[in-house]
Parts: C-alpha cells; structure tokens; sequence
C-alpha cells in the first residue's frame, strides 16, 4: 500500500507499560504484535487516536519514538542493518487510514530514539497535544 507524502521524519509504538531501562537490544512483543506478525506503529498524527481507541482505560503510556529513516533502512533492535531477511515497514489501509507495519524485525535501544511517559489528563488527545513530536 502507498506510503504518506512526505514521509513521517518519526514513527512510534505506543505501550501501556514501562519499558526495560535501559533499553534491551530486543522489546518483547506484544500479544497483539505476536498474533498479528508485524509490529503496530503510528504517526504522530495518529498517536491520538490510537491511544483513545486501544488504551482508553490506561492512566499512562508510553511512547517508543523511532526515526522512519533507521527502520526502513532495515535497522533491527540490535542497531544492525540486516541484509539478508531485512525488516520491512509496510503501509497498510486500516480502517481509517494507512498505518506503518514493522515485518521481519524488533524494536530495541539500536532503533528507539527516546521513550517518553505520557500522564493522561482528560482524553489522550487533549493529553498528547502538549508533546513536541
């Protein structure tokens, strides 16, 4: 499926718990991730969204941001470039728009740029609308 024009300079996964500090080279999975064989991430446009949807429930999130340029060059969680098996983002139409999909790789301290904890004050959008992105 088509990627945005322009592309987003940052993708993120949204978790609703604290990561390992510091960073493995290798984020577990989520169930949902496991069972649907790639990684879910957004833009930051629809980090919002997501967060209402999928986590509604949770008092705070936190954000995994990752530069687009190091997961399409197919960087792994371990900071490698992968040449053979390379992960791949993959646009994918999803009910209300197209959202990035990581196949084939992990997210870990060699691709996380930051994590950032985010305190839900009203709705998340209202909440994520005070970040920098």
């Amino acid at each position: 499926m088509p990627a945005p024009s322009p592309l987003p300079t940052h993708l993120y996964k949204i978790l609703p718990s604290a990561p390992p500090s510091p960073l493995p080279e290798r984020l577990p999975l989520s169930d949902l991730d496991r069972n649907d064989g790639y990684i879910h991430l957004s833009t930051s446009e629809q980090v919002p969204g997501t967060a209402d949807k999928f986590f509604g429930s949770v008092s705070e999130l936190w954000l995994l941001k990752i530069e687009y340029e190091v997961l399409a060059a197919g960087t792994d969680g371990d900071g490698k470039v992968k040449t053979e098996d390379k992960p791949q983002v993959k646009w994918e139409e999803v009910g209300r728009g197209y959202f990035a999909h990581l196949y084939g790789g992990d997210l870990g301290r060699g691709n996380v740029k930051s994590v950032e904890k985010v305190e839900k004050r009203g709705t998340w959008a209202a909440s994520l609308s005070l970040l920098e992105w």
